[in-house]
């Protein structure tokens, strides 16, 4: 158990965080090497296992993250943009590999974690499951073997709690059908329409965004064509799946060169 590497959840209370530590604890190829709460957080000080309503792991979750980090040799934080640009600098200078899933990050913020992974490995993804990276692989080849007569569009759908919209893994699978349009998405984004705005402009990739109750997350790629569709579609029905991914990222990066590395590196299908 000593040798295995040390992994440190970050925002361990959240639904994510939780199911992170469940699936850390429950592996054998990882320890749980610590768990970090914002400052004033009713659990920070407390054992995680007791707090979760269960027996004493000997695990006391900190507000402290460069402490927790320096233990550790990987990070797996599912938190929110600006926390995350934080423990990108804390783990960089604990030189431990960090899994970024928070989403809802902008390009300016995006662009601000090229300093840590001059130090670390950072392995960032809208979406950490096998399945989901499948479909963004597929979305590309679809896309560059379409032409502007057929429409794209990305719905999906997520719980009511879901704060950004559109999801990050919308995001992704709308990056990929631009890649494979050889356009820039920013340039042919249309995100959810109200009113009248006129008909829909040749070649734009449109995003429309559904919340409600306790889905875990839907996302459908539509190509429509005259007489045609095209419906590239993943279903994720247990969290579980997205937990199962970072840990997979955090033990591949192990060992790798300091850089910005994502989740088709570590399933080995980057192009």
């Amino acid at each position: 158990m000593a040798d295995l590497p040390g992994i440190v959840v970050t925002g361990a209370s959240g639904r994510m965080g939780q199911m992170l530590v469940e699936t850390i604890l429950k592996s054998d190829r990882a320890k749980l090497a610590g768990c970090v709460e914002r400052m004033g957080h009713a659990w920070v000080g407390q054992d995680m296992g007791e707090v979760r309503g269960g027996a004493p792991i000997g695990v006391v979750v900190t507000d402290d993250p460069l402490e927790a980090f320096s233990k550790a040799q990987a990070v797996i934080d599912f938190t929110a943009p600006e926390a995350t640009l934080e423990f990108a600098a804390l783990a960089a200078q604990a030189r431990a590999v960090h899994v970024i899933g928070t989403t809802g990050m902008s390009d300016e913020q995006i662009a601000r974690l090229e300093p840590a992974s001059r130090h670390a490995v950072i392995v960032r993804a809208g979406n950490m499951s096998l399945g989901v990276n499948l479909l963004t692989k597929l979305t590309r080849m679809v896309a560059a073997a379409l032409d502007e007569d057929f429409d794209i569009e990305v719905i999906e759908a997520h719980h009511h709690h879901k704060v950004d919209a559109p999801s990050g893994t919308a995001l992704m699978l709308g990056e990929a059908a631009a890649e494979g349009r050889g356009v820039v998405l920013a340039d042919v984004r249309d995100d959810a329409r109200n009113g009248i705005t006129g008909a829909r402009e040749r070649g734009h990739i449109g995003f429309s965004n559904i919340r409600g109750g306790d889905i875990v997350g839907e996302h459908d790629v539509l190509f429509a064509g005259a007489g045609e569709r095209i419906v590239l579609r993943h279903l994720a029905t247990d969290r579980g799946i997205f937990a199962r991914g970072a840990l997979k990222a955090a033990l591949w990066g192990q060992n790798k060169i300091p850089g910005q590395y994502d989740m088709m590196d570590v399933l080995g299908l980057a192009d």
